[in-house]
């Protein structure tokens, strides 16, 4: 009978005579019924249930529905579940204190637990089944237990058990708890009437989750799950086998689409537009708070309820070691039981102790839920800002983007910073507000335990918050100077990239890379700046808690003579360590206040700024009105009615061609009648302009450069403002304009998308016009044909094949008329007659589309219908050519002397296109060399993705490469890497030193007070006071030398670890640098690769820092508490094995699902960066194609794309901290469990359980930060291991086998060229390019090579300079071996001029001699053979006039004799010269043949022509195929041979 339920020491316990109800066990027997009734009946539905369950297949089965309710349902639920818990505890104490064993005092509360957890799980699969009549369980649950609980309720009333007794507090809340889930229940069956009406409510789950494509879930789970994140784990988890890829994160649930939020920002914006005032500009910030303000408050909220709960650690700490050793007090009884009185409960250390662990669950729960809330909010106003910024860049005026007031920059700043920053504001606001509550709520808590010197120590946080502010403010103008420097740095790194072949050809490698070093001192003087303010920020934000607490404590002994107890000073220590965290942060915080409201302001600016006129004037009489808003609409509208008209017009015979001439009555597509237009400025750009363009007929328009000619086209667009007059346009025309605009813009995406731009793809056309625009060989020599990606991240085309892109896309569109804006200029004379005869005058011509052609080339005005001539903005002529001979005869033959010198130009023609595409294949073949250089790091990548393709679950371990780390932390210097480990140690064991002094001084004091208590009543020694006053002096000596030893080193840590990364990014960038300047010229070839591993890791490389020192602070902090725990009570390392498991796995998982996430929030971040910045440089274009909405949608997918894959990064972040804030409330819990328990055991004295507690509580705050840490130094050391690699590459054999010295000063004074069995190849991997050549050259011979393009021309060019591999034969100049000699001297002794011209950014004088050798007149003798002397002379400033990046203020014929002075400039005896006069005019290069002949006379010069007629006079021609030489010979003798090679060519070219 040990276990009777009514306990077994009294007889009266079981009778009834008095009423069954006054039978206190029998009323705690009736509360058992209903949930023996739950239990009973659910249990068998729950298996029923579970069976079936594998027959729902739906992926969102367990999402579907949302009872009524739902979230108020958990919520009680868990109330309940709790109530249960502390009715159970107290019940259990209770039972303690009676003589024998009652089990109804807590079996009730047992089966309550019990009972309650059932019920949800049962509401749980009723609910993700849909059956809502199985709620009728629930709610006669509900009703009974309401009923029973009541009873007891009014029982213990009539008893007089009253509130100060604990068991009538928990039964009053349960009764309430009871109560309010019937309410909830009645509810679910009033809103979905399924029992007791009629017609039960047919509920259809939410649009998501119809839609299998969303895979976010957050918004749909239940209320568990989404403050778990619960339903992360098969996605973070399955990370582990497969990457995620963009299709696992799928789509985002509607509500948080870019264009939902777009719409409700944008409401909100309109809406502060009134009738009164319709020019005020809407404040943004109103906006933003009416579209989002309601999850900023309610993410407010949770944030001010996990800040109160955090305030609970403290508490239970000092309530805990007080209350360690317990009283016994008087027993009361009623009903024959013991009842404790309600405040007892409270200071039973071990219900603190599962207090604590509540209060910490909770607090982080609504913690991480405030930060997901904002997180959630800011990514959908990012959404609605990027989208409100779109919409703008499409309406903008092209007179603010060409009149500089909007630049590109700009735009893409907005969209790559602004908005940014005001998501981040976002993400911190809450702290705003929170924070200064915080603070105030910690110091009433100190002042509350310490009395006036926590004042003190308070005071001390809040003076230094200011120092930190300006340490902060200081830190981000630092930031700003370095980031302008690393643009110069970039920029001059980009150029010697772009020009390494030519720096390396000339040996001036050396010098340019001491010009990027000395932009790069300028840098590092500024990133050290950077690194000491860090430091000190780091060094505040430790050593500010030191400090608060010695000065509380010293103070503390001053005014009372004595320290304080333990409880208050434990609880005082992790106050300081709460109040730290808000202050470190408001620093913070306020900067970002401050950057989001210039933020704000720039986009006020921009959304104010002009936009483009509205659409009705342009359609003239027959005005279609269309209001702003309504602008979709009326596109489709327009859209649809124009497709059935381009049906009827193909379905037409197509006529001959009219000869007639346009009369005034013809029909005319545009006509402008007395039109002036200008481009935003008051100057008139257009004036007085009267023209028709007739239907279905060839303008063209012509005039000088600058007269105004695409201005008309714009101003016919629409695109300018008109001052006065109108554009009309016919009826069926205005929505259909194809236009090429003259510089050429492509997006990026592939060839045929570039061309079809939105259109149906139909194969014959598109095949129509690419043969028109003669793309087909350009075509083939892509890599993937025309799916080949081109645009800006694409692979760089020439202007040439740029342009004749755009007009092939000009021509497929199905539009009735075509703008074509000079489409002739990149092109060369085949090409162009081409396009103009195949693609203008057959093509569109035979569809009877209307065309407006402008031009130079005045030898097509022959095919011209009507000429319109311009001159300075006005119109000269109109009419027909015909028109024109008879009515202005001066004209005319002003046209034809023009016309006969472009005839003569064509016959000189040269094939620019050839070049082009010889570039283009040479762009592919290096790429295809680069790809066969085993690059370590790609082919492990391939394996790993074929292991992936093999086997779906081989495990994606993510290892940190631990040896790369010391790579980079040895980089910095071993003394400062001893350093910073030895200081990070010693700092942490002082710290752990100073808390373990606190807990031995306050514990030495109860000790006392204990042995003191005897002693008071009789006179209390003075000689003991005495001894316990030198005794504290002792202890307050020693803590305040360990704080100022703490203090100190914290200092020193955080200086090293910020100089030490300094120094390891100085010495990798210098190396790297290097590397990237000596590497071979296989490697440079791949230049863009180049670049981005340059400018990536360098900048990567600076974020190692803070990252190394956060992860090492917050791991050594984690491992100290964990010691200091574990020596305190070793019990608590036997708890640790489980956690330590759980916590491994935890970091194992999330490391590689986060690393995907980030991957995937990069690479999609970037497209939508480039779709800006495309969109606001083809706005004419992508206004004229009317493809705005297209543009728009595009723009929508891609921010979706971008802000999925960042919430999902987030939600892992969440998942995470959740998880390992719940392991470190459980480490807080064992280890009060593990010092209450060894204390009942007499093991150790109070003070240090207090140190324990507190130093659990850390443990909760850092742990995350450990495996946020390490993921982030992965990604980082990834960059790392990228630079090792790079550096792993071989340079040039600079050396060479001869010394300088032996070299003869004058060398090669000759120039006697001997090639004997030469092969060559540009990598050992590759085949050779050139086979056993052979070949010899007199002194003073002038030698021509030529071949088709690829035959080997230029890697002979090369071989003379040793740039490629020679692995047979040998070049021997004038006696010497050229492989034997230093690369430097063999460079610096020949000259080259290239075939692309490269000049640099600086003076003319820095381009022609960087090393600044030679005299002025020298140069201006160089300048003079180039026949630039004149133009150079002209310019401000002479031979140090201005040459802007990549030379773009000269035209390129110009740079290419820029090219040809540096080589003049080099007087050496051997010239090579690979095609350099491809770009020059014939006059020119006649003059340049002559000057070579004659300045280069005695020396021998090697050209490598592309045009045959270059090299007849040559004394030798060598012609060269597929890497042999095929003919050599005089080309007299050359010529004579009819079926020869050279003879071919020489036809061809006449």
């Amino acid at each position: 009978m040990a276990l009777s339920f009514c306990g077994n020491n009294d007889i009266k316990a079981y009778s009834v005579e008095y009423g069954v109800l006054n039978n206190g066990c029998f009323v705690d027997a009736l509360n058992l019924v209903p949930h023996v009734f739950l239990l009973f009946i659910t249990f068998p539905i729950l298996f029923i249930g579970w069976g079936s369950q594998s027959s729902k297949v739906q992926i969102h089965h367990n999402t579907w529905l949302h009872f009524p309710g739902h979230n108020m349902r958990w919520i009680l639920t868990f109330l309940l579940l709790f109530v249960h818990v502390c009715e159970f505890a107290e019940g259990l104490v209770s039972n303690k204190v009676m003589s024998s064993n009652h089990l109804h005092l807590f079996m009730p509360a047992f089966m309550g637990f019990i009972a309650a957890t059932t019920s949800v799980v049962y509401y749980h699969n009723i609910e993700t089944s849909n059956f809502p009549k199985l709620l009728l369980v629930l709610f006669i649950y509900w009703v009974l237990a309401f009923i029973t609980k009541s009873i007891k309720l009014w029982k213990f009333a009539e008893y007089k058990v009253g509130p100060q007794h604990l068991r009538f507090c928990i039964t009053a809340l349960l009764v309430i708890l009871y109560g309010l889930l019937m309410a909830v229940e009645i509810n679910v069956i009033r809103v979905r009437k399924y029992v007791f009406f009629a017609n039960p409510q047919k509920v259809k789950p939410p649009e998501d989750l119809q839609d299998l494509g969303v895979r976010f879930l957050q918004p749909f789970v239940n209320l568990l799950s989404k403050a778990t994140y619960w339903w992360m784990n098969p996605l973070i988890i399955g990370a582990h086998k497969r990457p995620i890829e963009l299709k696992k994160i799928g789509k985002l649930p509607i509500a948080m689409r870019a264009l939902t939020n777009y719409l409700r920002l944008k409401d909100a914006y309109e809406d502060q537009r009134t009738a009164e005032d319709p020019e005020r500009a809407p404040s943004i910030w109103r906006s933003m708070y009416r579209a989002f303000g309601r999850p900023i408050l309610l993410s407010s909220t949770f944030r001010y309820l996990a800040d109160l709960l955090g305030f609970a650690g403290p508490l239970c700490i000092s309530g805990i070691v007080k209350y360690l050793k317990t009283k016994d007090e008087v027993a009361t009884t009623y009903l024959g039981v013991y009842f404790m009185s309600s405040t007892e409960l409270l200071q039973n250390s071990s219900v603190l102790a599962i207090l604590l662990f509540l209060a910490l669950v909770l607090q982080r729960t609504f913690l991480q839920a405030s930060y997901y809330v904002t997180i959630e909010t800011g990514i959908n106003l990012r959404g609605a800002l990027l989208a409100m910024i779109y919409n703008k860049i499409l309406r903008l005026s092209t007179s603010n983007m060409s009149m500089g007031e909007m630049t590109l920059g700009q735009i893409n700043n907005l969209v790559a910073i602004e908005t940014n920053q005001l998501m981040w504001f976002l993400f911190l606001c809450p702290n705003l507000w929170a924070m200064p509550v915080q603070i105030v709520m910690g110091v009433i808590l100190l002042y509350y335990l310490l009395g006036c010197s926590a004042l003190v120590g308070a005071s001390v946080i809040v003076l230094l918050a200011p120092v930190q502010y300006l340490i902060a403010t200081k830190l981000a103008d630092t930031q700003k100077n370095t980031l302008e420097h690393s643009t110069d740095r970039l920029k001059t790194t980009t150029e010697i990239l772009k020009g390494i072949k030519l720096l390396k050809l000339y040996a001036w490698e050396n010098i340019f890379c001491d010009s990027v070093e000395e932009t790069r001192g300028k840098e590092l003087t500024s990133l050290k700046t950077f690194a000491f303010y860090t430091s000190m920020s780091i060094f505040m934000n430790a050593a500010i808690p030191i400090a608060a607490v010695l000065a509380t404590f010293v103070m503390h002994h001053f005014i009372n003579k004595t320290g304080p107890s333990p409880s208050e000073a434990f609880a005082a220590l992790a106050l300081f360590h709460i109040l730290v965290t808000p202050l470190f942060l408001l620093s913070t915080v306020v900067r970002f206040a401050v950057k989001a409201l210039v933020s704000v302001q720039k986009l006020g600016e921009f959304l104010q700024s002009d936009e483009i006129g509205d659409d009705s004037w342009r359609n003239g009489d027959i005005s279609v009105t269309l209001e702003p808003g309504k602008k979709h609409l009326g596109m489709t509208k327009a859209i649809n009615r124009k497709q059935p008209m381009r049906y009827q017009m193909d379905n037409y015979e197509h006529p001959t061609r009219r000869p007639l001439r346009p009369t005034e009555t013809e029909d005319v597509a545009v006509k402008v009648s007395n039109g002036s237009f200008t481009w935003g400025s008051n100057l008139l750009t257009l004036s007085d302009i009267n023209i028709r363009i007739p239907t279905g007929q060839l303008t063209m328009i012509v005039g000088q450069v600058g007269c105004g000619k695409s201005s008309l086209l714009l101003a016919m667009l629409g695109e300018m403002q008109a001052i006065e007059g109108r554009v009309y346009w016919s009826n069926k025309n205005r929505y259909s304009v194809a236009y090429a605009a003259q510089k050429s813009w492509l997006l990026n995406a592939t060839v045929e998308e570039n061309i079809t731009f939105g259109s149906p793809f139909n194969k014959q056309r598109y095949k129509a016009v690419i043969d028109a625009c003669s793309l087909q060989p350009d075509i083939d020599l892509l890599p993937f044909g025309d799916q080949t990606e081109i645009g800006e991240r694409g692979i760089n085309l020439s202007g040439g094949q740029r342009q004749r892109i755009c007009v092939a896309r000009a021509l497929y569109q199905n539009t009735n008329i075509v703008f074509l804006d000079d489409p002739f200029s990149a092109l060369d004379i085949h090409l162009s007659d081409h396009l103009m005869q195949e693609g203008i005058l057959k093509f569109l011509q035979d569809d009877k589309r209307t065309v407006v052609l402008v031009t130079h080339k005045l030898q097509y005005l022959i095919h011209a219908d009507w000429i319109i001539a311009m001159k300075d903005g006005s119109v000269l002529r109109e009419g027909t050519l015909k028109d024109i001979q008879t009515h202005d005869v001066e004209l005319y033959d002003h046209w034809k002397t023009l016309m006969n010198r472009q005839d003569q130009e064509l016959e000189k023609q040269d094939s620019q296109t050839t070049l082009e595409r010889k570039t283009l294949r040479r762009a592919f073949y290096s790429r295809e060399a680069k790809n066969q250089i085993d690059d370590e790091d790609e082919e492990e990548e391939e394996e790993e993705e074929d292991d992936d393709n093999m086997s779906m679950t081989t495990n994606r371990r993510s290892k940190i490469p631990w040896k790369v780390c010391w790579c980079y932390l040895s980089s910095g210097g071993f003394f400062m890497v001893f350093l910073m480990v030895s200081s990070k140690l010693l700092k942490h064991s002082v710290i752990v030193t100073i808390d373990y002094w606190l807990a031995l001084w306050t514990s030495s004091k109860t000790n006392q007070s204990a042995e003191d208590g005897s002693d008071m009543f009789n006179g209390t020694n003075a000689t003991q006071t005495y001894k316990r006053l030198e005794q504290d002096s002792y202890y307050l000596t020693v803590f305040i030398i360990l704080c100022a030893a703490g203090i100190t080193l914290c200092l020193i840590t955080s200086l090293t670890v910020e100089f030490l990364g300094l120094s390891a990014a100085t010495n990798l960038h210098h190396n790297l640098l290097n590397k990237i300047i000596h590497a071979p010229i296989r490697y440079t070839n791949t230049t863009l690769q180049h670049l981005q591993v340059y400018s990536s890791t360098v900048n990567t490389c600076s974020h190692i820092p803070p990252t190394l020192e956060s992860l090492t602070r917050s791991t050594l902090l984690c491992l100290s508490a964990i010691g200091v725990i574990a020596s305190i009570t070793p019990a608590f390392l036997i708890a640790l094995v489980p956690l330590g498991v759980a916590f491994y796995f935890i970091q194992k998982y999330f490391r590689v699902a986060s690393k995907d996430l980030q991957d995937l929030d990069d690479s999609t971040q970037l497209p939508l960066l480039c779709h800006f910045s495309e969109t606001a440089e083809g706005l004419t274009t992508i206004r004229a194609f009317r493809q705005e909405a297209r543009f728009k949608q595009r723009m929508l997918e891609l921010t979706d794309t971008n802000n999925t894959a960042y919430l999902f990064l987030s939600a892992a972040n969440r998942w995470l901290e959740v998880r390992t804030d719940y392991l470190g409330a459980v480490i807080v819990l064992t280890a009060a469990a593990t010092s209450i328990w060894s204390l009942r055991y007499g093991l150790q004295a109070g003070g240090l359980v207090g140190l324990g507690l507190t130093y659990a509580l850390t443990v909760t705050n850092y742990l995350n930060w450990v495996v946020r840490n390490l993921a982030d130094l992965e990604v980082q050391m990834a960059a790392v291991k990228k630079v090792n690699s790079f550096l792993g590459t071989e340079s040039e054999n600079y050396e060479g086998s001869m010394d300088s010295s032996q070299v003869p000063e004058n060398w090669p004074h000759n120039g006697e060229i001997k090639i004997q069995d030469l092969c060559v190849r540009y990598d050992p991997m590759l085949k050779p390019v050139l086979k056993h050549v052979n070949a010899y050259v007199e002194p003073g011979q002038k030698v021509g090579i030529c071949g088709r393009t690829g035959s080997g021309k230029s890697s002979l060019s090369l071989a003379f300079f040793n740039m490629v591999d020679i692995f047979e034969g040998k070049i021997i100049i004038d006696g010497i071996d050229i492989c034997k000699l230093p690369l430097q001297t063999l460079r610096s002794r020949l000259s080259i001029i290239l075939q692309d011209p490269v000049l640099f950014s600086g003076s003319i004088r820095f381009n022609l001699d960087p090393e600044r050798t030679c005299t002025d007149d020298r140069l201006w003798e160089a300048l003079e053979i180039a026949q630039l002397k004149n133009m150079v002379k002209a310019l401000a400033g002479g031979l140090d006039a201005v040459v802007t990046e990549g030379g773009e203020n000269f035209s390129v014929g110009q740079r290419q004799l820029f090219c040809l002075a540096r080589a003049f400039v080099r007087k050496s005896s051997i010239l090579i010269m690979d095609e350099a006069t491809a770009s020059i005019d014939m006059a020119t290069e006649n003059i340049l043949q002559k000057v070579v002949m004659t300045a280069f006379a005695d020396r021998t010069v090697v050209t490598i022509a592309h045009r045959v007629h270059t090299i007849l006079t040559a004394d030798l021609v060598i012609v060269m195929k597929r890497g042999n030489i095929l003919e050599y010979d005089k080309p007299e003798t050359l010529l004579e041979q009819e079926d020869g090679m050279f003879a071919s060519f020489v036809k061809a070219d006449m």
